[in-house]
Order: structure tokens, then C-alpha cells, then sequence
């Protein structure tokens, strides 16, 4: 296994309707107490063995390890004391095998230790609740694993749930967690998020320690939270990243938005409800200007799979050539890309993305890029059953998002609701502005709540 070395709501057993659900997924924020913790996880742990609501979201439920945790969390002061909380499967959990939701990792020894950034919400008084499900080796954004089931969209399950952190959101938006860890490859934590009305937060890269995960790209992997409140994302970021816990203020920054980025071939409702905020930003005095991007020169010119899919491949190459039975088709097909590819092209690649990351921080200085975080609402389940149609609604629903990893920026993917319709505004931020993109997600919450 390859690993990096860098470095609620609760529904009790019942049916809860989707409407019910996407009442608790908007706008809450999660309220824990160590005294609770140890009902709330046998709650959870009933309705994950009895609703079929939760079939899929996780890979293994954790039950031992959570009731131990909750009840240590009386005798804890931390700040995360009885939070319950999922764990995407690629991470290494003491005890348990890292398999990337992938057959190709199931043999593998189990984790010696914990991941660093999975101690620190441990050692915060977290509870692990489960092993959230993703699709094969984090690569895809519609949330599909033939192996392990895809988990049922929470606001409508005729939909992908998206992905890679699928069984991530999931868990949150159904209320069987607090905080949910994933990572953002090209738009996997904020993807999901959106699809399933939450809000997800892709920190700068080197924030968080990648040690202890399971890789797909060293270049554009990052790991970070999902959840129903900037503030909740806030906290788990913070201890996920060793920095000191201290809530920033809710403050207002430059807001831009790129009319040469993330427009284009726009869903009618994903169009409409981002005007609806435009408007509903200029009513609450919020200035925002439109401008071009300029470094949208730069990113025009590169092919953004060809990271994923060489570092990708050159990490599983062995199973790739000799396991290939075993892999989901989609997934091995997106490797096999790389086949196409010489030295030559993935280095220059690396070189215009590294260009990229440096105009966007020049360009943006002290302000923030909104848009929709998805051209499009989540597609339909049906798209993942034709691999044509597969492909075009994946790179369609990661067209936004995969900016920010490509130009290592911080991004918040934050939910509004419009003409009955869950949306997703996305705040992107150059590199290194994570607590002031956090400090402005908190103040845009209201002004989207009141839509």
C-alpha cells in the first residue's frame, strides 16, 4: 500500500422521508456533549444496522472503537469531547485496513497507528462512528464503488451522491455524524458536499499532514472536513492540522467573480439561483465586482487528468497490470489514459500548474472567487450505468471544483436553497488564506440562509 510520508442531528430508527432530511441538512449547525455521546452512538449504530437509508455509507461501521471513545469523552476537556465522527477509508485507523474502497487493499495489513491528522481529533475527544465508503482509489466524482455499494444520495436518491468523499457526506447529511473526514482531489469534498447540502472545506494542501492516507495524486490531493457549519469545519480543520483552536470572526472579504471561469454550459436552476445570491449579496451591501481572471490563461493550457491519472497509475501500476480483474472498469480506464501520456507532457503539466498556483495568489491577493461550486445538480443514477455518459457528467460535475486543486487554493463549497432546489455556492481562496476564508464563509452563511 502506497502512503503519503509528507507531511447532529441525530433520526432515530424510523424511516426519516428525504424531506426530513434535508430540513436538518440546511443551515444547522451540530450540537454535542460528552454526556450524550454514549446514547448518540448506539443510536447510530441501530439506525445504520436498520435503515435502509444508510445502506453503503460505510465500508465498516466502528462500534468498539466508538464506544470506547464516548465514553472516555466525560473524563475529556476537548473541544471535539463526544463529536461523533466518520473516517473516509482511505486514512489509516489504528487496527483496521486502509482500503481506499478498493478489493485491491482489502489483504493488506492493518494500520499500525492511526494517521496524524486522525490522532489529533481523537486526542480532541472525536468518535469515530465509522469507515465511510468512496468510490475505487478516490477516483471519481460521482460517488459510484461496484465493490462496496454506492451510498443513496441524502437529498434525492434517484441522484449519485457524488464523490470521492461520498459515504463522507452522506454520513453527515443523514445525520449519523457531526463532522466527516475526506479528501479533495479534484473537487471531492466540496463535490459531495454539494450534492448532498453541506458544507465541505478543501484547505490549502500543505495545511494538513497527507501522511497516513492512501494516495491518489502527491500533486493535488488535500484532506479536510465535511459538515453543516463553516464553524464545525473550522474546528476539525484546525485540530486536524495541529493549530491552535480559536474561532475566527465572521468578516466579509473581496469577493470577485471570474466571468471567463465556471460559467459555461450552466444548468437553467444553477444559473438562475447564483443570480438570485448575486442579488441578494448587493441587498445585504456585500461588494462584489466581476472581472476576468487573467491566470485563466494559463489553466486553459492544462490538461488537468493527466496528473490524477499518471500519479495515480505509477502509485498502482503493479495491481494495474496484474490485477485488473479487480479493478472498478471505469476507474482502471482512467488510468490506463496515462498510457498516452509521455514524460515529456505530464512534466510540463506539473511545470503550468505550478505557474498557475503562483498567478492565482498574485492575482487574487487579499480577496476571494465565487461560483457555483457545480455547473449542474447531481446527475441521475442512470448516468453511471453507460461509461460514456459517465464520463461526460464526471468531468462536467468536477469542472469548478478541480480549479482549486489544480491552483492549490482553499475552497468552501456552502449550500442555499433556491425554487426548492439544494444549490452550492463555492469561495475560493489563493493558498495560505484558509482562516480568512473561513472567517468569510461564516459571514456568508446567514445572507444564503435567508434565500
Amino acid at each position: 500500500m502506497t502512503y503519503y510520508e509528507a507531511g447532529g442531528i441525530i433520526c432515530y430508527p424510523r424511516l426519516c422521508s428525504f424531506q426530513d432530511i434535508e430540513e436538518q441538512t440546511m443551515f444547522s449547525s451540530s450540537a454535542w456533549a460528552p454526556e450524550t455521546a454514549p446514547q448518540r452512538v448506539e443510536d447510530v449504530l441501530k439506525r445504520i444496522a436498520n435503515d435502509p437509508l444508510t445502506d453503503a455509507v460505510f465500508i465498516k461501521p466502528l462500534p468498539e472503537r466508538a464506544r470506547t471513545q464516548a465514553k472516555a469523552a466525560a473524563s475529556k476537556t476537548g473541544p471535539l469531547s463526544g463529536a461523533l465522527i466518520s473516517i473516509k477509508a482511505l486514512f489509516d485507523l489504528k487496527g483496521e485496513v486502509s482500503t481506499a474502497g478498493s478489493p485491491l487493499l482489502i489483504n493488506n495489513p492493518p494500520a499500525s497507528e492511526d494517521a496524524p491528522c486522525i490522532a489529533n481529533l481523537d486526542a480532541a475527544g472525536g468518535v469515530f462512528v465509522g469507515i465511510s465508503n468512496e468510490p475505487q482509489l478516490s477516483y471519481s466524482g460521482l460517488g459510484q464503488n461496484p465493490s462496496f455499494g454506492t451510498p443513496k444520495n441524502a437529498l434525492d436518491p434517484a441522484r449519485v451522491p457524488g464523490g470521492s468523499s461520498s459515504g463522507a457526506a452522506v454520513s453527515v447529511a443523514l445525520g449519523l455524524c457531526d463532522i466527516a473526514i475526506g479528501s479533495d482531489t479534484g473537487g471531492s469534498i466540496r463535490l459531495p458536499a454539494a450534492f448532498n447540502g453541506i458544507v465541505g472545506f478543501k484547505p490549502t494542501q500543505a495545511s494538513v499532514s497527507r501522511k497516513g492516507g492512501v494516495a491518489l495524486s502527491q500533486t493535488l490531493d488535500s484532506f479536510g472536513p465535511l459538515a453543516k457549519s463553516v464553524s464545525d469545519c473550522e474546528l476539525a480543520w484546525q485540530i486536524m492540522a495541529g493549530r491552535d483552536v480559536i474561532p475566527c470572526e465572521a468578516a466579509l472579504a473581496n469577493l470577485q467573480v471570474a466571468s471567463n471561469y465556471g460559467f459555461d454550459d450552466l444548468q437553467p436552476i444553477v444559473r438562475d439561483g447564483f443570480e438570485a445570491l448575486l442579488s441578494a449579496l448587493r441587498e445585504a451591501k456585500v461588494p462584489v465586482r466581476e472581472k476576468d481572471l487573467s491566470c485563466m490563461d494559463i489553466y486553459a493550457n492544462i490538461e488537468r487528468w493527466q496528473i490524477s491519472a499518471v500519479e495515480g497509475r505509477a502509485l498502482f501500476e503493479e495491481q494495474f497490470q496484474s490485477q485488473k480483474e479487480l479493478f472498478d472498469p471505469k476507474v482502471y480506464a482512467r488510468f490506463a489514459r496515462a498510457d498516452n501520456l509521455s514524460a515529456v507532457d505530464y512534466r510540463r503539466t506539473v511545470n503550468l500548474r505550478e505557474e498557475l498556483v503562483e498567478a492565482f495568489s498574485q492575482e487574487l491577493g487579499d480577496g476571494f472567487v465565487i461560483l457555483p461550486t457545480s455547473p449542474a445538480l447531481a446527475p441521475d443514477l442512470s448516468v453511471l450505468d453507460d461509461p460514456d455518459e459517465f464520463n461526460t457528467a464526471n468531468m462536467r460535475a468536477s469542472r469548478n471544483t478541480a480549479f482549486g486543486n489544480i491552483a492549490d487554493a482553499c475552497g468552501l463549497a456552502l449550500p442555499f436553497k433556491f425554487n426548492g432546489e439544494v444549490l452550492s455556492l463555492m469561495v475560493l481562496g489563493p493558498k495560505g488564506q484558509d482562516a480568512k476564508l473561513l472567517a468569510c464563509g461564516k459571514a456568508l452563511e446567514p445572507i444564503l440562509a435567508g434565500l
